[in-house]
């Protein structure tokens, strides 16, 4: 019976060794996914206007945002978006939040208009009527979580007017009481609207 002292000697060194690792390869194959046991960042019970959970990161960690909303001949409104410390995703992007990387949001008056993976957008005239109307954008986590920092989300916003165009005429874009051709967000980029005492205007 000596031939099979060898491989119950091995056995028995396996069952030993479970508890560090034993003979097999998984526990190697993860802690070479690099996948993190911990989350990023800290889901509050705050929600947006669609209901998605509020994302926590830390103020020095946050993704920063600007918004510049200028109108074209055509009537329509070219928009574009100022990123720091974020990345947007490509369109089929894993449902796992990863510390600046997502999406963002663009609302008009508060209304969804459209989900972007890239800075640039053109906002069909017949999105924006006659009037002044509020233009945001806001950053998701690819998980559909919101980017937020001191339970705010991270969002900027640039205040519009639309006018009725004349003849050769193009709409314009102005701060309420003010002229001018385009509207840049120059308010706090956590928050947005509202921030208390830190909210400014567009110019």
């Amino acid at each position: 019976m000596s031939w099979t002292r060898g491989p119950l000697t091995l056995l028995a060194v396996c069952v030993l060794l479970a508890g560090a690792g034993g003979c097999g390869s998984g526990d190697a194959r993860e802690r070479g996914s690099g996948t993190s046991p911990t989350p990023v960042g800290a889901l509050l019970e705050g929600r947006d206007t669609e209901g998605r959970p509020y994302r926590q990161v830390a103020q020095r960690d946050a993704p920063d945002l600007g918004i510049e909303v200028q109108p074209d001949t055509a009537g329509s409104w070219d928009v574009r978006l100022t990123v720091r410390r974020f990345r947007f995703s490509r369109a089929g992007a894993t449902g796992a939040a990863v510390a600046g990387r997502g999406l963002a949001h663009l609302y008009v008056d508060g209304r969804l208009v459209t989900r972007l993976r890239t800075s640039e957008y053109r906002l069909a005239a017949h999105l924006v009527p006659r009037g002044t109307h509020h233009v945001t954008a806001r950053l998701y986590a690819d998980d559909g979580t919101a980017w937020a920092v001191d339970g705010r989300p991270v969002e900027s916003t640039a205040d519009i007017t639309a006018s009725e165009p004349g003849p050769g005429a193009t709409p314009g874009a102005t701060a309420p009481g003010e002229a001018g051709t385009h509207a840049t967000d120059t308010r706090s980029r956590i928050g947005g609207r509202g921030s208390p005492g830190r909210a400014g205007k567009a110019s």
